[in-house]
Order: C-alpha cells, then structure tokens, then sequence
C-alpha cells in the first residue's frame, strides 16, 4: 500500500504523538482489510462515546492530552446517560455513570457535535449519495448505506475516532463500487398488501433477512411504494442486530437500485428468496411471545423516533392517557425533540404519561432504572436486545397495537391475516 507525504507524515510523528496513533491504526486496518489505498472521508459518526468501560475513557484523554483534533465534521452516537438528566442515579453503578458523562463531555472537547442520537441521518446536514464517510453504529451504518447511498464500513470504536482524527479510512469493501453489488434477492411481493403496509412488517423483514443472509448484500423486491423512511430505518435497525447487514437495496426505492439489474451490477442473480407468512410468523416468535404476564409497560424509539413517528403516536393516542401502573419510555434525539415541543407535543404525550427520554436508549438501565417485567416494543432491535441487558420479557406489536396496549392497560394485538 502506498501512503500520500501526508500520510507518511502522520505515520513518522511530525503531526504529533495524537496523530501518529491515529494514522498508525488506520494504517494497521488498511493491512488487515488488504486495502491498496486509503481516501479521504467527508463525516463520521462515533459510538466510541459510548461507556462501556475504563478504557473508553482513557483512550479519549490520552488523545486529548496530545492534542488531537477531528479533521471532518464528526457527531456523537448515544451515550449510556441521558446526560440532561442528572437526576437518574443507580448507586450501585454511579462511578461507571459519573464515567459515562466524562466520556460524553470528552468527546465535545474534541470536538464533536454533540448530537447524542443512533439516528443522525434524521439531522439536518446528513451525507450526501455517493460520500465517502465513517458509520459506527450499526442501523445508521445500514441507513446511510442503503437509504442515503453514502459509503461506509461498520467502523469499531476507537477506529472510528482514529478515522476523524486523520479523515482518512482504507479503500475497500463498501466503499468501493464492486462491494455494493446485491447478492441475494428477497422477493417479498406474495405477502398480502395488508401486511406489507403494516410498520410493523418491516422490523420483521428485517430480522428475517438478516437471520438468512450472512455476509452477503440483500436486494429486496416488492416493497409497497409507499415505504418510508421510518420503514426502511426499521429495516436497518433489524437486519444489522439479527445478523450483519450494513448495506440492502430496495429496487424501485433506494438510490443504488432503481432497477434490478442496477442493484445487482448486472452480474447474475444466484439465489432467490421468497419469504412468506412462515417467515415472518417465525421472525415475531424469535422476538418474543405473549404469555399470560402481565403488561408492565411500553418501550419505543429503537433506533431514535422521527419527527413523523411522533406524529404518527398522537394520532393514534388522541386525547387519551396511559393506564395507570403502565410506564411508557420513548426516546428520541434532542434535534427531533425540539421540533415535537415547537409542536406542542411533548407535553401533550408526557400529560398523558409517556416518559421522553434524549440522548440514550431504553434498554440501557440509567435510563429506565427498575423496568422489569413484560414490556412491549414496536423495534425489532430492541425486542433482539434487551432481553439480554434487561430483566424483561418482551413482546412486539407495531406501533397502533403498542398504543392501544398501553392505554387499556393489557395486550391488544390486531387479527394480522395469518399471523
């Protein structure tokens, strides 16, 4: 691999000790990828703000201490406080919490803007079809990848920060032409236009692509033309926790796949899948089961909730308020949360008991200290999630049946044809 002067700069320690270690772990990654070049980057999104220990933290002061700075625009993931919210306190925790706002203000000391969301293609200002940029977290890598047609691999903490500290990451894999070629087709279009129109469809398609193809790039055939961009947010966020997905094509919907033949790169097409009822029926069995629990509450906004799925939830909640004893968390990014208090909104839902949470996620336990029980969710991911990071036993439902649940106080499922 041939390094620019610049580069060989960066790598010799001209640019100081900060960014030598940058350089010096982009450079070992090029190695492992094989890359033959590396180039340059216009954004990056980093999850290494989130705590997930000691060395998160001493990563970031040690680059501080040697004076890095970000050499793109960079914005913050969620991190594993609400940092607002100094008023949520685990005892048994508060050291890794305190260490949790170091981090986060860590990272707006090096700049970043702190955003604080999993969802940061919902932000004015995202990448562009066609830029070449640093992803992190895994529903936003499959997002600007597929939805916005923007170019990233799945970047692991610490990378990503070494990616915006020197803006450059190795030349391969997606980023290249050849690596976004579909290789499996899902045809989804025997399954009934009714259930191909429910949101909650798409967190199972999700889930179900990503248990069956591997490491291979998914094209989707049949999706109903009104498919959204709350829909296909659902499918990344499913398809990147149930397997690994960073990039799916929609033909007729994503940028990359107007046609299927422009999807495909026009190589053929070696295996076709044709998912039914079976398959989705199995896809909400694996994300949980309604036993004879009962409900405990409500758990929205995995990945972050849009502007539109606010709007969505007061239509369908109307003027009525959560059943007593229920707990309703959504969380959302500080950026949509201000658009819904311009609404008025937010204090419309939290009048009617719905708990809004920023710069977090619900299935991580600051934020939602003590929930335990059956707890229902429209997200796929955090039905694949929580299970294991939560003492709660999950059903899913879309988004009208989590409503309707929450306000009669126990489970209202809608008769899904065949489901």
């Amino acid at each position: 691999m041939q390094l620019n002067l610049l580069d060989q700069d960066r790598l010799d320690g001209k640019l100081g000790k900060a960014m030598q270690f940058a350089m010096e772990t982009i450079v070992t990654a090029a190695h492992i990828d094989q890359a033959e070049a590396l180039i340059d980057i216009s954004f990056a999104h980093i999850d290494a703000c989130f705590y997930n220990g000691r060395a998160h933290l001493d990563f970031v002061n040690y680059m501080l201490e040697y004076g890095a700075t970000l050499a793109v625009p960079s914005w913050t993931n969620s991190g594993l406080v609400a940092l607002n919210d100094l008023s949520i306190r685990d005892p048994l925790t508060s050291r890794e919490m305190d260490e949790a706002r170091q981090l986060m203000q860590a990272y707006v000391k090096l700049g970043c803007n702190p955003v604080w969301t999993c969802a940061p293609y919902q932000l004015p200002g995202r990448p562009e079809l066609g830029a070449h940029i640093v992803g992190s977290e895994s529903n936003a890598v499959s997002f600007y990848n597929s939805v916005i047609g923007a170019r990233t691999n799945k970047y692991g903490d610490y990378l990503d920060v070494c990616a915006a500290i020197t803006g450059r990451v190795p030349f391969c894999k997606l980023h290249r032409d050849e690596g976004r070629a579909a290789e499996i087709l899902y045809d989804v279009s025997k399954i009934p236009q009714s259930i191909r129109d429910n949101d909650l469809f798409y967190h199972l398609l999700g889930h179900a692509i990503g248990r069956k193809c591997g490491h291979r790039v998914p094209a989707i055939m049949g999706l109903s033309a009104n498919c959204n961009e709350d829909d296909l947010k659902a499918i990344s966020a499913a398809g990147s926790s149930s397997g690994s997905v960073p990039l799916f094509h929609a033909i007729g919907i994503t940028p990359e796949a107007p046609t299927l033949e422009s999807a495909f790169q026009n190589n053929p097409i070696q295996q076709t899948i044709k998912l039914n009822l079976d398959d989705l029926r199995q896809a909400r069995n694996e994300l949980g089961t309604n036993s004879d629990q009962v409900l405990a509450g409500i758990a929205l906004g995995t990945p972050h909730f849009s502007y539109t799925e606010f709007e969505r939830l007061i239509n369908l909640l109307g003027r009525r308020c959560i059943a007593p004893g229920l707990v309703f968390y959504l969380t959302t990014s500080r950026h949509v949360l201000r658009q819904v208090e311009q609404q008025g909104w937010a204090n419309v839902l939290e009048q009617a008991g719905v708990k809004i949470i920023t710069d977090t996620c619900t299935y991580f336990s600051p934020a939602v200290n003590g929930l335990c029980g059956k707890i229902m969710t429209n997200s796929a991911k955090w039905a694949y999630y929580a299970p294991g990071m939560l003492p709660v036993e999950v059903l899913i439902g879309s988004l009208a049946e989590c409503v309707e649940s929450a306000v009669t106080g126990q489970v209202t499922l809608d008769p899904w044809e065949g489901l």
